[in-house]
């Protein structure tokens, strides 16, 4: 099912990565097909030559090719979270493991074990420092209420993001707005 001419490749985390990666791939002369989060899909195969030059191009950009099928999946599942969070803004029809087996094509426990393992955390822990990063996020945008970030974000109810939020940075969603300070983590760290 792995095809030969899909690269993955490690810490695209947003629209931004994908329009700096797809740039470097034309620089080098190959037209993807398609570039998302994680993933760019060539046309055809790419030479052993290719693969270094594209490896050369990204790595002083912070992205690396993965090779592992292992850490692929693993980037599969992030990658799955963070357009979760970001694009459909935690929008689930269905529940976390029955979202992330579809989107990675693998049994949830299998997905579950490998990412504790490699990551060191469990995905739902990773989920909510996602989540996290996205409530602090807007609130240093200031635009919306924190009710208003509770609906945008799915949250049961203002009290439980508050909560959240507090288990995880130690401040209220308040007082972090208070500090001024930036206390985000780019993506790719959390």
């Amino acid at each position: 099912m792995e095809q030969k001419n899909k690269l993955y490749i490690k810490n695209m985390v947003c629209n931004r990565c994908i329009m700096v990666v797809r740039e470097e791939f034309k620089k080098l002369g190959i037209e993807p097909i398609q570039v998302e989060l994680g993933i760019v899909e060539t046309a055809t195969p790419l030479t052993a030559h290719q693969r270094e030059s594209i490896k050369s191009a990204l790595n002083p950009l912070g992205f690396e090719l993965i090779d592992d099928k292992r850490i692929r999946i693993i980037e599969q599942v992030k990658n799955a979270i963070i357009e979760l969070i970001y694009t459909k803004n935690g929008d689930l029809k269905v529940n976390l493991s029955d979202y992330l087996a579809a989107k990675v094509h693998h049994d949830y426990s299998y997905i579950s074990n490998l990412f504790s393992e490699i990551e060191n955390t469990t995905i739902e822990k990773y989920f909510i420092a996602q989540k996290t990063e996205r409530v602090k996020e807007l609130l240093v945008y200031d635009e919306l209420s924190l009710s208003e970030i509770a609906d945008l974000l799915n949250y049961s109810s203002t009290a439980h993001l508050s909560t959240q939020f507090k288990k995880v940075t130690g401040l209220t969603p308040s007082h972090f707005k208070k500090v001024k300070e930036n206390k985000r983590k780019p993506l790719d760290q959390v």
